[in-house]
């Protein structure tokens, strides 16, 4: 895993909470029903049902287990705890790029990513590069179709 810590907001926790509670609970109970109705089928060295259940099983464990890690190793952060106006875990930043193009992004957990919907990951290439910054900044980042200029617009 990486070094970086994991920040997030505590309703971000209260979520990952909810999910694994759910996996743990009624998903195994799923798994464990559809693994017995297709043992009852006969043969498990031809049974793909069999197989399928098991191999599902074994994904569910897998994301129970990464849950698990992640809330035991979660920082809870309060939303917008930058200091002097300058970019941190929770803060609005809009920016322009080198077209002009203005975005506008806030910094969240992992788990509450989705750039589409405009919530940008603290371990983003992008957000590691804003965070610390203020407005008036220009930062370079580099991105899979090249590196791209962000001007820092303001700061909530």
């Amino acid at each position: 895993m990486s070094d970086a810590p994991n920040l997030i907001t505590q309703e971000g926790l209260e979520s990952l909470r909810a999910e694994l509670e759910a996996l743990e609970g009624e998903g195994r109970r799923e798994i464990a029903e559809r693994i017995k109705t297709a043992r009852e089928w006969g043969d498990l060295k031809e049974n793909s049902e069999y197989h399928d259940a098991k191999n599902d099983q074994a994904h569910l464990e897998t994301k129970i287990a990464r849950l698990r890690e992640k809330i035991s190793t979660a920082v809870v952060v309060e939303e917008g705890e930058a200091a002097d106006g300058a970019v941190g875990f929770g803060s609005t930043v809009v920016v322009s790029d080198q077209n002009g193009a203005k975005r506008t992004w806030t910094i969240v957990s992992s788990h509450d990513a989705s750039p589409a919907e405009g919530r940008l990951s603290a371990e983003s290439p992008v957000a590691r590069a804003l965070v610390g910054r203020r407005p008036g900044d220009e930062v370079t980042v580099a991105l899979p179709r090249g590196e791209s200029v962000l001007s820092i617009v303001s700061v909530d």
